[in-house]
């Protein structure tokens, strides 16, 4: 059975609870270097710019439109809840989706791979938007390989892109949250070239600090600026984040993103069970359960369910199938073609699914350098070669990214889910009712997992070989 369209979902406002959240941090590190342009102002961090972020309608809630005889008024919640779905986010056309469906395609078997027995989490269009913002200040053979990828032609086609991605991602109404903001941290020791800071500001809201770089004062607004954009869910994360002495440029692009099961798992439910990690070695660990009529896909090497969320998308379980590992189902370019078909695969069917999913609590940490180098992108590593001149002209000789570490922390419990990511890029100088199949979903092994938007794109990926 094919699954063409999703189950319709409740509009009434279920519980607030489990959240979604993901940073994604670019920190481009440098030697002292002059720019062009504005000149520095003195002291600890000083704004330079803001930017006015999009509003939403918010989410009617039930308890407003009780009348005073108690009696619920459902034509104004009706005309309430109309515009609030009027006002949702509009979904990428088709030749938007495509681009970053295609970056999905090729980064998510190379930069979700480990070592095979550690827990992986990357977030796409995180990684997307860090590298989007460093293609604008870069130029050349350099930024080509950043479009290549990001596959846009140009920087106009790239500003475009990024509007849509806001537009389909951006969204605080009290249902939902998924909210992105940038900023850019420069050396009060230096002068900079205004003019790329005014489309960062226009295309991506990106605001505008300067300072002194490695005094504490500033290293805090900074991690303050991070903690309010994500909730403080990175708090611990941040508190050891700072800028050194010799940054010229620091990029910050957050994702914070929230919502919760469409339908919460029974507590009463959990209970101590055995995973088997990658290793072989039995975990005891507590595992959520429930039973619900739901779809069942298959792929060659894998099956797979999704558990929905409130805010219209989904995380997807996929467990490999046995003897398959989950390095080796990365490979496979069935599971990407799956991950962005939203459900629309061929060999599916519905069925009474008990499901048995360990609350997990995931890291992932990893050098994002060599997958890329892979991807094609490789002239912004090399030393003489990476064309920074957008920022610094003929002072961009010798800058290069030394270092683009992106980590990531997913876990779910009964209630939702809550996850957090952050990159750190150095550039330095040198149903109908009838009798169903019942069908056990167990993952106790080592599995895959997608959390998608409302447009059925994945925001983020992870592999769980073990949860000690």
């Amino acid at each position: 059975m094919q699954k063409n369209a999703k189950t319709p979902r409740s509009h009434r406002r279920a519980k607030w609870i489990g959240g979604i959240a993901g940073l994604l941090a670019v920190i481009l590190a440098a030697g002292l270097l002059l720019w062009p342009g504005q000149g520095a102002l003195s002291g600890t961090a000083q704004a330079l710019s803001t930017v006015e972020r999009p509003e939403t309608v918010p989410y009617p809630q039930d308890a407003d439109y009780f009348k005073e005889d108690g009696s619920f008024d459902d034509e104004a919640y009706s005309a309430a809840y109309a515009a609030w779905l009027a006002s949702r986010p509009a979904q990428m056309d088709e030749a938007q989706r495509q681009s970053l469906a295609d970056f999905i395609t090729k980064s998510v078997p190379v930069l979700l791979q480990g070592d095979g027995t550690g827990n992986t989490v990357y977030s796409p269009l995180n990684v997307y938007l860090a590298l989007a913002m460093l293609a604008e200040t870069t130029d050349g053979a350099t930024q080509q390989q950043l479009l290549d990828l990001l596959g846009v032609a140009d920087l106009e086609s790239l500003r475009t892109e990024a509007e849509a991605l806001w537009r389909a991602n951006y969204i605080d109404d009290g249902q939902s949250a998924s909210l992105l903001a940038n900023s850019l941290w420069l050396n009060e020791d230096v002068s900079f070239n205004q003019s790329v800071l005014d489309s960062l500001a226009k295309n991506y809201y990106a605001e505008s600090f300067q300072g002194t770089m490695g005094a504490e004062k500033t290293n805090k607004l900074l991690r303050d600026w991070i903690n309010r954009q994500t909730n403080d869910l990175l708090k611990g994360q941040t508190d050891g984040l700072e800028l050194s002495r010799d940054t010229v440029l620091a990029l910050v692009s957050t994702l914070y993103f929230k919502a919760a099961w469409q339908d919460e798992f029974n507590q009463a439910l959990t209970a101590p069970d055995t995973f088997t990690n990658a290793e072989g070695k039995a975990e005891t660990c507590d595992f959520l359960h429930e039973s619900d009529q739901n779809t069942l896909y298959r792929g060659s090497q894998f099956t797979a369910v999704e558990k929905p969320l409130q805010n219209g998308g989904g995380m997807w379980l996929i467990l490999p199938n046995d003897g398959v590992t989950t390095d080796a189902l990365l490979g496979d370019a069935a599971l990407t073609q799956f991950l962005l078909a939203n459900g629309a695969w061929e060999d599916a069917d519905y069925a009474q699914i008990n499901l048995s999913l360990p609350k997990f609590d995931v890291t992932g940490e990893a050098d994002l350098r060599g997958g890329l180098q892979q991807l094609g992108v490789t002239d912004v590593f090399e030393p003489g070669t990476a064309d920074f001149s957008p920022l610094c002209g003929t002072a961009s000789d010798g800058l290069y990214v030394s270092k683009l570490q992106h980590d990531a922390r997913v876990l779910i419990d009964e209630e939702g889910c809550t996850a957090a990511a952050f990159t750190i890029a150095s550039v330095e100088a040198t149903c109908a009712e009838e009798d169903l199949e019942e069908i056990d979903f167990t993952l106790d092994r080592p599995f895959l997992f997608a959390i998608t938007n409302a447009d059925g794109l994945p925001l983020f990926t992870g592999v769980v070989n073990t949860t000690a």
